[in-house]
């Protein structure tokens, strides 16, 4: 039988999952496309979701038959200009703020099925954003992101491969205090295919999350007893 953890240590993704910013991603890159008569499908976002942006735009121009006329630099240079100034509009998703505060705030406990589990409140949040991509996205949200204990982002010299190489979760369990920690010791909240794979590829515990799981979770945090996972 398979080692189980105690969970001391939660990860979030935060495009998709803590910020709505993957519509962003969506409406430029359907932009791009229907100048060449195509169309931006969810297979094909799949795909790109987590990757290092060269990964991704590798991704877009080969799967969609544009290599020839867009190359995937000239596709992220084109894609920035449009994104820069959606990134500072976007909104926190429903229940992200407030199942956030509610972990930092309880030292307290998960309760898992009917078991009580101690942790410590440990946060960790991260993404495939560069810095500057992270700065503009957050800036509308500085009372929430310094909660986690840690950041660590695509652009980070310890990442050498994005998603679903466990590379970014393996950095981040050495950054926390005392780390590295077990990866048996954290749970990952995810909602993209490939950071599912990258978290099972690190050893970590998962739970996959949408926006309305997200609202759920929220809405049964409590006082006096902490979060009921529901997936």
């Amino acid at each position: 039988m398979a080692r189980r953890g105690t969970i001391t240590h939660v990860v979030f993704d935060m495009d998709g999952l803590l910020l709505d910013t993957e519509k962003f991603y969506t409406e430029v890159q359907e932009t791009i496309l229907a100048r060449y008569n195509k169309t931006f499908d969810w297979s094909l976002k799949a795909k790109m979701m987590g990757k290092k942006a060269i990964e991704a735009a590798r991704v877009f121009v080969e799967e969609t038959g544009i290599s020839d006329v867009l190359t995937a630099e000239d596709f992220l240079v084109e894609r920035e200009e449009m994104l820069k100034t959606m990134f500072p509009t976007g909104e926190l998703m429903p229940g992200a703020s407030r199942l956030i505060r509610h972990l930092h705030a309880k030292e307290s406990a998960w309760l898992q099925g009917k078991n009580l589990i101690k942790r410590s409140s440990f946060l960790f949040m991260w993404g495939c954003s560069h810095r500057h991509h992270f700065e503009l996205k957050t800036q509308r949200h500085g009372e929430l992101f310094p909660l986690m204990h840690h950041v660590v982002l695509g652009d980070d010299p310890e990442v050498k491969q994005g998603k679903p190489s466990p590379d970014i979760f393996l950095a981040a369990a050495r950054r926390f205090e005392g780390g590295p920690v077990d990866p048996l010791n954290v749970v990952v909240f995810e909602d993209a295919p490939a950071g599912v794979n990258a978290a099972k590829n690190a050893g970590m515990l998962l739970s996959i999350l949408n926006s309305q799981i997200m609202i759920r979770l929220a809405s049964s945090v409590d006082s006096s007893c902490g979060v009921m996972l529901e997936v």
